[in-house]
Protein backbone atom coordinates (compact mmCIF):
# COMPACT_ATOMS: atom_id res chain seq x y z
CA UNK A 1 0.00 0.00 0.00
CA UNK A 2 1.54 3.59 -0.75
CA UNK A 3 -0.17 6.96 -0.94
CA UNK A 4 -3.12 6.07 -2.60
CA UNK A 5 -4.54 4.00 0.77
CA UNK A 6 -4.99 7.31 2.87
CA UNK A 7 -8.59 8.35 4.16
CA UNK A 8 -7.88 11.90 3.18
CA UNK A 9 -7.65 10.47 -0.73
CA UNK A 10 -10.21 8.25 0.23
CA UNK A 11 -12.83 10.32 1.21
CA UNK A 12 -12.03 12.44 -2.21
CA UNK A 13 -12.66 9.17 -3.84
CA UNK A 14 -16.09 8.89 -2.47
CA UNK A 15 -17.51 12.38 -3.44
CA UNK A 16 -16.43 12.14 -7.37
CA UNK A 17 -17.93 8.64 -7.58
CA UNK A 18 -21.10 9.53 -6.51
CA UNK A 19 -21.55 13.38 -7.05
CA UNK A 20 -24.82 14.50 -5.17
CA UNK A 21 -27.40 12.78 -3.20
CA UNK A 22 -29.03 12.78 0.01
CA UNK A 23 -26.60 11.64 2.03
CA UNK A 24 -26.87 11.79 5.93
CA UNK A 25 -30.33 12.04 7.95
CA UNK A 26 -30.07 13.50 11.22
CA UNK A 27 -32.89 15.10 13.71
CA UNK A 28 -35.25 15.60 10.80
CA UNK A 29 -33.00 16.82 8.05
CA UNK A 30 -31.52 14.90 5.00
CA UNK A 31 -27.77 16.63 4.34
CA UNK A 32 -26.63 16.63 0.43
CA UNK A 33 -23.59 14.65 -0.47
CA UNK A 34 -21.68 17.68 -2.00
CA UNK A 35 -22.38 19.98 0.51
CA UNK A 36 -20.81 18.01 3.52
CA UNK A 37 -18.15 17.38 1.00
CA UNK A 38 -17.68 20.81 0.66
CA UNK A 39 -17.62 21.97 4.62
CA UNK A 40 -15.23 18.69 5.15
CA UNK A 41 -13.13 20.71 2.18
CA UNK A 42 -13.24 24.38 3.86
CA UNK A 43 -12.78 22.72 7.37
CA UNK A 44 -9.66 21.28 5.75
CA UNK A 45 -8.29 24.47 4.84
CA UNK A 46 -9.18 26.14 8.10
CA UNK A 47 -7.50 23.32 10.23
CA UNK A 48 -4.46 24.32 8.53
CA UNK A 49 -4.95 27.86 9.11
CA UNK A 50 -5.58 27.52 12.65
CA UNK A 51 -2.21 26.31 13.20
CA UNK A 52 -2.95 22.07 13.01
CA UNK A 53 -0.23 20.47 11.02
CA UNK A 54 0.42 17.28 9.85
CA UNK A 55 1.16 14.03 12.46
CA UNK A 56 -0.56 16.63 14.84
CA UNK A 57 -3.08 14.58 17.39
CA UNK A 58 -6.93 16.12 17.62
CA UNK A 59 -9.33 15.28 20.16
CA UNK A 60 -13.43 15.28 18.75
CA UNK A 61 -15.32 14.83 21.46
CA UNK A 62 -19.08 15.19 20.27
CA UNK A 63 -22.30 13.19 20.34
CA UNK A 64 -23.09 12.11 17.51
CA UNK A 65 -23.82 14.42 14.87
CA UNK A 66 -23.31 15.66 11.03
CA UNK A 67 -19.70 17.41 11.99
CA UNK A 68 -18.34 14.65 13.23
CA UNK A 69 -17.63 12.78 9.95
CA UNK A 70 -16.75 16.29 8.67
CA UNK A 71 -14.49 16.96 11.23
CA UNK A 72 -12.70 13.60 10.51
CA UNK A 73 -12.75 13.97 7.06
CA UNK A 74 -11.51 17.30 7.02
CA UNK A 75 -8.31 15.92 9.76
CA UNK A 76 -7.62 13.73 7.57
CA UNK A 77 -6.97 16.19 4.29
CA UNK A 78 -5.06 18.30 6.65
CA UNK A 79 -3.21 15.41 7.79
CA UNK A 80 -3.75 15.50 11.46
CA UNK A 81 -4.49 12.46 13.52
CA UNK A 82 -8.13 11.88 14.55
CA UNK A 83 -8.20 11.25 18.38
CA UNK A 84 -12.01 10.34 19.00
CA UNK A 85 -12.98 10.34 22.88
CA UNK A 86 -16.96 9.46 24.25
CA UNK A 87 -18.70 12.49 24.64
CA UNK A 88 -19.60 10.62 28.37
CA UNK A 89 -15.98 10.47 29.84
CA UNK A 90 -15.03 12.84 32.75
CA UNK A 91 -12.77 15.59 33.72
CA UNK A 92 -10.15 13.24 34.64
CA UNK A 93 -9.76 10.73 32.00
CA UNK A 94 -10.11 13.38 29.99
CA UNK A 95 -7.32 15.46 31.31
CA UNK A 96 -5.14 12.09 30.90
CA UNK A 97 -5.90 11.95 27.35
CA UNK A 98 -4.83 15.29 26.53
CA UNK A 99 -1.25 15.40 28.56
CA UNK A 100 -0.77 11.68 26.20
CA UNK A 101 -1.84 13.19 23.35
CA UNK A 102 -0.57 16.01 23.29
CA UNK A 103 -3.23 17.28 21.32
CA UNK A 104 -3.17 20.72 19.37
CA UNK A 105 -6.60 21.17 19.96
CA UNK A 106 -10.14 19.66 21.16
CA UNK A 107 -13.05 19.86 18.56
CA UNK A 108 -16.17 20.08 20.87
CA UNK A 109 -19.78 21.04 21.34
CA UNK A 110 -21.23 23.79 24.38
CA UNK A 111 -22.59 21.67 26.18
CA UNK A 112 -19.40 19.29 27.23
CA UNK A 113 -17.25 22.39 27.10
CA UNK A 114 -17.46 22.25 31.05
CA UNK A 115 -15.80 19.04 31.00
CA UNK A 116 -13.11 20.17 28.37
CA UNK A 117 -12.05 23.78 30.33
CA UNK A 118 -12.51 21.38 33.57
CA UNK A 119 -9.42 19.26 32.06
CA UNK A 120 -7.13 21.74 30.57
CA UNK A 121 -7.06 25.34 30.20
CA UNK A 122 -3.81 25.93 28.25
CA UNK A 123 -5.30 23.52 24.85
CA UNK A 124 -7.19 25.53 21.97
CA UNK A 125 -11.25 24.57 21.89
CA UNK A 126 -12.66 24.44 18.64
CA UNK A 127 -16.83 24.68 19.68
CA UNK A 128 -18.99 23.29 17.17
CA UNK A 129 -22.44 25.74 17.97
CA UNK A 130 -22.31 28.56 19.96
CA UNK A 131 -18.48 29.54 21.22
CA UNK A 132 -17.93 31.46 24.35
CA UNK A 133 -15.10 33.74 24.11
CA UNK A 134 -11.81 32.32 24.89
CA UNK A 135 -12.84 29.52 21.94
CA UNK A 136 -13.27 29.50 18.78
CA UNK A 137 -16.27 28.12 16.67
CA UNK A 138 -16.20 25.88 13.92
CA UNK A 139 -18.33 28.34 11.68
CA UNK A 140 -14.56 30.14 11.40
CA UNK A 141 -12.81 26.90 10.88
CA UNK A 142 -15.06 26.51 7.45
CA UNK A 143 -15.17 29.34 6.44
CA UNK A 144 -11.66 28.86 4.59
CA UNK A 145 -10.64 28.52 0.99
CA UNK A 146 -11.24 24.24 0.20
CA UNK A 147 -8.06 21.95 -0.25
CA UNK A 148 -7.31 18.73 -1.13
CA UNK A 149 -5.25 15.91 0.85
CA UNK A 150 -2.28 16.59 1.80
CA UNK A 151 0.25 13.94 0.61
CA UNK A 152 0.28 11.50 3.45
CA UNK A 153 1.83 7.85 3.52
CA UNK A 154 -0.31 4.80 4.06
CA UNK A 155 1.70 3.71 7.71
CA UNK A 156 0.81 7.28 8.65
CA UNK A 157 -0.54 7.68 12.14
CA UNK A 158 -4.63 8.30 11.08
CA UNK A 159 -6.56 7.66 14.45
CA UNK A 160 -5.08 7.70 17.88
CA UNK A 161 -7.86 6.11 19.86
CA UNK A 162 -8.12 5.43 23.76
CA UNK A 163 -8.92 2.50 25.19
CA UNK A 164 -9.08 0.46 28.22
CA UNK A 165 -9.81 3.21 30.45
CA UNK A 166 -12.61 0.49 32.68
CA UNK A 167 -9.24 -1.38 33.74
CA UNK A 168 -6.91 1.30 34.44
CA UNK A 169 -5.42 4.43 32.74
CA UNK A 170 -6.63 4.78 28.92
CA UNK A 171 -3.84 3.56 26.37
CA UNK A 172 -3.81 5.83 23.02
CA UNK A 173 -4.21 2.85 20.19
CA UNK A 174 -1.73 3.90 17.16
CA UNK A 175 -3.49 3.31 13.97
CA UNK A 176 -2.25 3.50 10.34
CA UNK A 177 -4.29 5.01 7.16
CA UNK A 178 -3.51 1.84 5.27
CA UNK A 179 -4.95 -0.22 8.47
CA UNK A 180 -7.95 1.34 8.24
CA UNK A 181 -8.44 1.98 4.55
CA UNK A 182 -7.64 -2.10 4.18
CA UNK A 183 -10.22 -3.17 7.36
CA UNK A 184 -12.95 -0.81 6.30
CA UNK A 185 -12.90 -2.24 2.84
CA UNK A 186 -12.76 -5.45 3.64
CA UNK A 187 -15.81 -5.21 6.48
CA UNK A 188 -17.89 -3.14 3.81
CA UNK A 189 -17.26 -6.14 1.21
CA UNK A 190 -18.20 -8.53 3.45
CA UNK A 191 -21.34 -7.01 4.54
CA UNK A 192 -22.53 -5.26 1.71
CA UNK A 193 -25.51 -6.66 -0.17
CA UNK A 194 -26.61 -5.39 -3.33
CA UNK A 195 -29.31 -2.73 -3.34
CA UNK A 196 -29.29 -2.46 0.63
CA UNK A 197 -27.80 0.83 1.24
CA UNK A 198 -29.25 2.89 4.09
CA UNK A 199 -28.31 2.37 7.22
CA UNK A 200 -29.18 3.22 10.72
CA UNK A 201 -26.39 4.28 13.21
CA UNK A 202 -27.37 4.60 16.82
CA UNK A 203 -23.11 3.31 17.92
CA UNK A 204 -20.96 6.51 19.20
CA UNK A 205 -18.80 7.57 15.86
CA UNK A 206 -15.86 7.83 18.48
CA UNK A 207 -15.95 4.45 19.35
CA UNK A 208 -13.96 2.45 16.92
CA UNK A 209 -17.00 0.25 16.04
CA UNK A 210 -18.59 3.81 15.09
CA UNK A 211 -15.23 5.05 13.16
CA UNK A 212 -14.83 1.80 10.90
CA UNK A 213 -18.20 2.18 10.02
CA UNK A 214 -18.21 5.91 8.91
CA UNK A 215 -14.53 4.52 6.61
CA UNK A 216 -16.79 1.99 5.48
CA UNK A 217 -19.54 3.84 3.93
CA UNK A 218 -16.80 5.98 1.54
CA UNK A 219 -15.96 2.02 -0.28
CA UNK A 220 -19.59 1.99 -1.50
CA UNK A 221 -20.58 1.50 -5.19
CA UNK A 222 -23.67 2.52 -4.43
CA UNK A 223 -24.95 5.82 -3.17
CA UNK A 224 -24.76 5.24 0.80
CA UNK A 225 -26.96 6.77 3.04
CA UNK A 226 -27.09 7.01 6.79
CA UNK A 227 -29.83 7.94 9.61
CA UNK A 228 -27.60 9.57 12.40
CA UNK A 229 -29.33 9.13 15.82
CA UNK A 230 -27.22 11.66 18.36
CA UNK A 231 -27.41 8.66 20.95
CA UNK A 232 -29.14 5.68 21.17
CA UNK A 233 -32.93 5.37 22.42
CA UNK A 234 -34.83 2.18 21.45
CA UNK A 235 -37.90 3.85 21.12
CA UNK A 236 -36.47 6.77 18.65
CA UNK A 237 -34.39 4.07 16.94
CA UNK A 238 -37.85 2.44 16.04
CA UNK A 239 -39.35 5.45 14.68
CA UNK A 240 -36.70 6.21 12.44
CA UNK A 241 -36.05 3.10 10.86
CA UNK A 242 -39.53 2.53 10.08
CA UNK A 243 -40.24 6.26 9.00
CA UNK A 244 -36.94 6.25 6.94
CA UNK A 245 -37.10 2.75 5.72
CA UNK A 246 -33.72 1.74 6.55
CA UNK A 247 -32.16 -1.62 5.61
CA UNK A 248 -28.98 -2.44 7.78
CA UNK A 249 -27.66 -0.81 10.60
CA UNK A 250 -25.08 -1.12 13.50
CA UNK A 251 -26.02 -1.98 17.15
CA UNK A 252 -24.28 -3.91 20.47
CA UNK A 253 -26.23 -6.54 22.27
CA UNK A 254 -27.47 -4.21 24.61
CA UNK A 255 -29.21 -2.04 22.05
CA UNK A 256 -30.85 -5.31 20.78
CA UNK A 257 -32.07 -6.07 24.64
CA UNK A 258 -33.11 -2.72 25.23
CA UNK A 259 -35.03 -3.03 21.47
CA UNK A 260 -36.64 -6.60 22.55
CA UNK A 261 -38.65 -4.72 25.32
CA UNK A 262 -40.18 -2.19 22.89
CA UNK A 263 -43.74 -3.90 20.98
CA UNK A 264 -41.48 -4.36 17.94
CA UNK A 265 -45.02 -5.74 16.24
CA UNK A 266 -46.22 -2.55 15.98
CA UNK A 267 -43.23 -1.11 14.12
CA UNK A 268 -43.19 -1.97 10.21
CA UNK A 269 -39.50 -2.83 9.74
CA UNK A 270 -40.44 -5.16 6.43
CA UNK A 271 -37.47 -3.06 4.77
CA UNK A 272 -34.83 -4.02 7.28
CA UNK A 273 -32.09 -7.03 6.09
CA UNK A 274 -29.81 -7.30 8.96
CA UNK A 275 -28.09 -5.76 11.79
CA UNK A 276 -24.57 -6.21 12.72
CA UNK A 277 -23.82 -6.36 15.98
CA UNK A 278 -20.55 -6.34 18.06
CA UNK A 279 -18.01 -4.64 20.74
CA UNK A 280 -19.71 -7.17 23.59
CA UNK A 281 -20.76 -11.31 23.40
CA UNK A 282 -24.20 -11.60 22.02
CA UNK A 283 -26.60 -14.13 23.94
CA UNK A 284 -28.37 -16.48 21.43
CA UNK A 285 -31.51 -16.12 22.75
CA UNK A 286 -31.46 -12.29 22.24
CA UNK A 287 -30.59 -13.23 18.82
CA UNK A 288 -33.36 -15.99 18.39
CA UNK A 289 -36.13 -13.51 20.08
CA UNK A 290 -35.37 -10.89 18.03
CA UNK A 291 -35.13 -12.65 14.85
CA UNK A 292 -38.63 -14.20 15.51
CA UNK A 293 -40.30 -10.90 16.55
CA UNK A 294 -38.74 -8.95 13.07
CA UNK A 295 -39.03 -11.67 10.36
CA UNK A 296 -37.12 -11.56 7.96
CA UNK A 297 -34.42 -9.54 9.47
CA UNK A 298 -30.96 -11.60 10.53
CA UNK A 299 -28.21 -10.39 13.36
CA UNK A 300 -24.72 -10.67 11.87
CA UNK A 301 -22.07 -11.07 14.37
CA UNK A 302 -18.76 -9.54 14.55
CA UNK A 303 -15.34 -9.25 16.70
CA UNK A 304 -12.91 -7.22 16.63
CA UNK A 305 -10.95 -4.81 19.36
CA UNK A 306 -9.72 -1.15 19.03
CA UNK A 307 -6.01 -2.89 18.43
CA UNK A 308 -7.11 -4.60 15.26
CA UNK A 309 -8.97 -1.36 13.98
CA UNK A 310 -12.60 -2.41 15.10
CA UNK A 311 -12.93 -5.67 13.41
CA UNK A 312 -11.49 -8.73 12.87
CA UNK A 313 -14.16 -11.29 12.27
CA UNK A 314 -17.71 -10.97 10.76
CA UNK A 315 -20.30 -13.27 9.77
CA UNK A 316 -21.33 -12.88 6.00
CA UNK A 317 -24.99 -12.34 4.97
CA UNK A 318 -26.00 -15.69 3.59
CA UNK A 319 -23.07 -17.51 5.34
CA UNK A 320 -23.49 -16.89 8.68
CA UNK A 321 -22.92 -19.68 11.67
CA UNK A 322 -25.15 -18.47 14.19
CA UNK A 323 -23.04 -18.59 17.60
CA UNK A 324 -19.95 -17.88 15.66
CA UNK A 325 -18.80 -14.23 15.39
CA UNK A 326 -17.93 -14.92 12.14
CA UNK A 327 -14.83 -15.70 9.86
CA UNK A 328 -11.40 -13.94 9.83
CA UNK A 329 -11.36 -10.83 7.31
CA UNK A 330 -8.90 -11.01 4.13
CA UNK A 331 -5.54 -9.94 5.57
CA UNK A 332 -5.84 -11.69 9.23
CA UNK A 333 -4.96 -14.65 10.41
CA UNK A 334 -6.46 -16.07 13.90
CA UNK A 335 -4.81 -18.60 16.48
CA UNK A 336 -5.81 -20.19 19.36
CA UNK A 337 -2.62 -20.29 22.36
CA UNK A 338 -2.35 -22.05 25.35
CA UNK A 339 -1.08 -20.24 28.24
CA UNK A 340 2.39 -21.10 27.28
CA UNK A 341 2.08 -19.35 23.87
CA UNK A 342 1.39 -23.00 22.12
CA UNK A 343 -0.72 -23.48 19.53
CA UNK A 344 -4.09 -25.15 19.71
CA UNK A 345 -6.13 -28.06 18.01
CA UNK A 346 -9.02 -26.81 16.44
CA UNK A 347 -11.99 -26.95 18.68
CA UNK A 348 -9.72 -26.31 21.60
CA UNK A 349 -10.21 -23.28 24.37
CA UNK A 350 -7.25 -20.67 24.39
CA UNK A 351 -6.34 -17.34 23.84
CA UNK A 352 -7.49 -15.76 20.89
CA UNK A 353 -4.40 -14.14 18.81
CA UNK A 354 -4.34 -12.11 15.78
CA UNK A 355 -1.96 -11.13 12.88
CA UNK A 356 -2.56 -8.91 10.14
CA UNK A 357 -1.34 -5.96 8.13
CA UNK A 358 -4.05 -3.93 9.79
CA UNK A 359 -2.74 -4.88 13.59
CA UNK A 360 -2.29 -1.97 15.85
CA UNK A 361 1.37 -0.23 15.36
CA UNK A 362 1.43 -0.10 19.39
CA UNK A 363 0.55 1.84 22.42
CA UNK A 364 1.41 5.43 22.12
CA UNK A 365 4.28 6.85 24.10
CA UNK A 366 4.69 10.63 22.70
CA UNK A 367 6.77 9.55 20.28
CA UNK A 368 5.31 7.35 17.60
CA UNK A 369 9.00 6.01 16.12
CA UNK A 370 8.97 4.42 19.62
CA UNK A 371 6.13 3.27 20.47
CA UNK A 372 5.44 -0.40 19.04
CA UNK A 373 7.99 -2.69 21.05
CA UNK A 374 7.33 -6.32 21.15
CA UNK A 375 5.94 -7.32 24.87
CA UNK A 376 5.72 -10.03 26.58
CA UNK A 377 1.98 -10.79 27.51
CA UNK A 378 0.90 -10.86 31.51
CA UNK A 379 -2.66 -11.99 32.50
CA UNK A 380 -5.84 -9.78 31.83
CA UNK A 381 -3.37 -7.64 29.00
CA UNK A 382 -3.43 -7.54 25.56
CA UNK A 383 -0.18 -7.20 24.13
CA UNK A 384 1.74 -7.45 20.63
CA UNK A 385 4.48 -10.11 20.59
CA UNK A 386 6.20 -10.66 17.65
CA UNK A 387 4.00 -8.96 15.64
CA UNK A 388 0.91 -11.29 16.56
CA UNK A 389 -1.92 -9.54 19.09
CA UNK A 390 -2.58 -11.49 22.01
CA UNK A 391 -6.79 -10.04 22.62
CA UNK A 392 -6.84 -11.27 26.53
CA UNK A 393 -10.06 -12.78 24.87
CA UNK A 394 -10.64 -16.19 25.10
CA UNK A 395 -12.47 -18.52 22.26
CA UNK A 396 -11.95 -21.30 19.70
CA UNK A 397 -11.79 -21.91 15.85
CA UNK A 398 -14.27 -24.93 14.41
CA UNK A 399 -13.62 -26.82 11.65
CA UNK A 400 -15.03 -24.45 9.14
CA UNK A 401 -12.93 -21.42 10.32
CA UNK A 402 -15.41 -19.61 12.32
CA UNK A 403 -14.73 -18.01 15.24
CA UNK A 404 -16.33 -18.39 18.44
CA UNK A 405 -15.51 -16.18 21.62
CA UNK A 406 -16.27 -17.45 24.84
CA UNK A 407 -15.16 -14.62 27.52
CA UNK A 408 -12.38 -12.07 28.41
CA UNK A 409 -9.63 -13.68 29.77
CA UNK A 410 -9.33 -11.11 32.83
CA UNK A 411 -13.29 -12.18 33.60
CA UNK A 412 -12.38 -15.81 33.72
CA UNK A 413 -13.30 -16.78 37.44
CA UNK A 414 -11.44 -20.48 39.12
CA UNK A 415 -13.98 -21.96 41.58
CA UNK A 416 -12.35 -24.69 43.31
CA UNK A 417 -9.68 -25.13 40.15
CA UNK A 418 -12.77 -25.27 37.36
CA UNK A 419 -12.82 -22.70 35.14
CA UNK A 420 -16.24 -20.77 35.24
CA UNK A 421 -16.89 -18.06 32.48
CA UNK A 422 -19.61 -15.61 33.53
CA UNK A 423 -21.02 -15.31 29.91
CA UNK A 424 -21.93 -19.06 30.76
CA UNK A 425 -24.01 -18.18 33.57
CA UNK A 426 -24.89 -14.86 32.33
CA UNK A 427 -26.96 -16.26 28.93
CA UNK A 428 -28.40 -18.58 31.24
CA UNK A 429 -29.84 -16.29 33.49
CA UNK A 430 -31.15 -14.30 30.47
CA UNK A 431 -32.88 -17.43 29.52
CA UNK A 432 -35.34 -16.68 31.64
CA UNK A 433 -38.37 -14.89 31.05
CA UNK A 434 -38.23 -13.04 34.03
CA UNK A 435 -34.56 -11.39 33.35
CA UNK A 436 -34.02 -8.67 31.13
CA UNK A 437 -30.05 -8.39 31.54
CA UNK A 438 -27.80 -10.10 34.06
CA UNK A 439 -24.20 -9.92 34.99
CA UNK A 440 -21.70 -12.36 36.95
CA UNK A 441 -18.52 -11.47 38.67
CA UNK A 442 -16.11 -13.75 40.83
CA UNK A 443 -15.23 -12.78 44.66
CA UNK A 444 -12.45 -14.02 46.65
CA UNK A 445 -13.58 -17.09 48.64
CA UNK A 446 -11.63 -18.92 51.14
CA UNK A 447 -12.74 -22.39 50.31
CA UNK A 448 -12.92 -22.17 46.59
CA UNK A 449 -10.92 -19.63 46.18
CA UNK A 450 -13.34 -17.33 44.32
CA UNK A 451 -17.19 -17.84 44.17
CA UNK A 452 -19.50 -17.25 41.34
CA UNK A 453 -21.47 -13.92 41.97
CA UNK A 454 -24.72 -12.81 39.97
CA UNK A 455 -26.56 -9.65 39.42
CA UNK A 456 -29.88 -9.32 37.91
CA UNK A 457 -32.51 -6.52 36.54
CA UNK A 458 -35.75 -8.04 36.13
CA UNK A 459 -38.51 -7.14 33.81
CA UNK A 460 -41.10 -4.85 36.04
CA UNK A 461 -43.92 -7.27 37.46
CA UNK A 462 -41.40 -9.90 37.72
CA UNK A 463 -41.96 -12.87 40.74
CA UNK A 464 -39.63 -14.87 39.96
CA UNK A 465 -37.37 -15.34 43.38
CA UNK A 466 -33.59 -15.00 43.76
CA UNK A 467 -33.65 -18.52 44.26
CA UNK A 468 -35.84 -19.80 41.90
CA UNK A 469 -32.90 -18.12 39.44
CA UNK A 470 -30.21 -20.15 41.29
CA UNK A 471 -31.70 -23.33 40.82
CA UNK A 472 -32.72 -21.89 37.02
CA UNK A 473 -28.78 -21.52 36.25
CA UNK A 474 -27.59 -24.43 38.39
CA UNK A 475 -30.06 -26.75 36.05
CA UNK A 476 -28.45 -24.97 33.35
CA UNK A 477 -24.68 -25.11 33.58
CA UNK A 478 -24.37 -27.13 36.51
CA UNK A 479 -22.95 -27.55 39.98
CA UNK A 480 -19.49 -25.79 39.41
CA UNK A 481 -20.50 -23.07 37.26
CA UNK A 482 -23.85 -21.86 38.88
CA UNK A 483 -23.88 -18.29 41.28
CA UNK A 484 -23.79 -19.40 45.04
CA UNK A 485 -24.72 -15.42 45.56
CA UNK A 486 -27.78 -13.28 43.60
CA UNK A 487 -28.53 -9.81 43.63
CA UNK A 488 -31.37 -8.19 42.28
CA UNK A 489 -30.76 -4.71 40.96
CA UNK A 490 -32.86 -2.21 39.00
CA UNK A 491 -30.09 -2.00 36.53
CA UNK A 492 -26.95 -4.08 34.75
CA UNK A 493 -24.54 -1.13 34.82
CA UNK A 494 -22.94 -0.11 30.74
CA UNK A 495 -19.88 1.26 29.60
CA UNK A 496 -20.24 4.19 27.43
CA UNK A 497 -20.60 2.21 24.42
CA UNK A 498 -23.21 -0.21 26.08
CA UNK A 499 -20.75 -2.98 27.08
CA UNK A 500 -21.44 -4.88 30.53
CA UNK A 501 -19.26 -2.91 32.55
CA UNK A 502 -18.18 -5.49 35.28
CA UNK A 503 -15.54 -3.21 37.11
CA UNK A 504 -18.99 -1.29 38.43
CA UNK A 505 -20.01 -4.72 39.31
CA UNK A 506 -17.10 -5.30 41.19
CA UNK A 507 -17.29 -2.22 43.04
CA UNK A 508 -21.29 -2.47 43.74
CA UNK A 509 -20.29 -6.20 44.96
CA UNK A 510 -18.01 -4.21 47.75
CA UNK A 511 -20.28 -2.35 48.51
CA UNK A 512 -23.01 -4.46 49.04
CA UNK A 513 -20.38 -6.79 51.16
CA UNK A 514 -19.39 -3.26 53.60
CA UNK A 515 -22.64 -2.73 54.42
CA UNK A 516 -23.67 -5.97 55.72
CA UNK A 517 -25.49 -7.29 52.41
CA UNK A 518 -24.48 -10.85 51.77
CA UNK A 519 -27.12 -11.39 48.90
CA UNK A 520 -29.23 -14.43 48.53
CA UNK A 521 -27.34 -17.97 48.89
CA UNK A 522 -28.55 -20.86 47.26
CA UNK A 523 -30.28 -24.23 49.13
CA UNK A 524 -27.99 -26.74 47.96
CA UNK A 525 -23.41 -26.60 47.98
Amino acid sequence: MGAEHTLGRLAEDSWSRFGDFDSLYYEGTWHRALTLAERARRAAGGFSAFGVEPGDRVIVMMATCPEVPIVYQALWAAGAVVTPVVFLVGAGELRHILADSGAAAVVTSPELLETVRAASERTPVIVVGDAPPGTTPFSEIEAATERGAVARDSADLAALMYTGGTTGRAKGVMLTHGGLWHVSKAAWEMSHLPGVDRAIVPVPLSHAYGLIITIAGMHAVEPPQAVLMRWFDPKAFLSLATGQRVQYGAVVPAMLQMLLAEPLEEFDLSELRYLTCGAAPLGREVLEEFERRVPGTQILEGYGLTETSAVTTFNPPGRRKVGSVGLPLPGYTITIRDDDGEELEIGDVGEICVRGEALMTGYWTGDPAAAAPDTAPTPSTTALVGGELYTGDIGCLDDDGYLHVVDRKKDLIIRGGFNVFPRDVEDALNEHPDVVMSGVVGRPDPIHGEEVVAFVQLHPGATVTAEELIEWARARVGRVKYPRELHFTDSIPVTSVLKLDRKALRTRLTERRDLGDPGTGPSLP
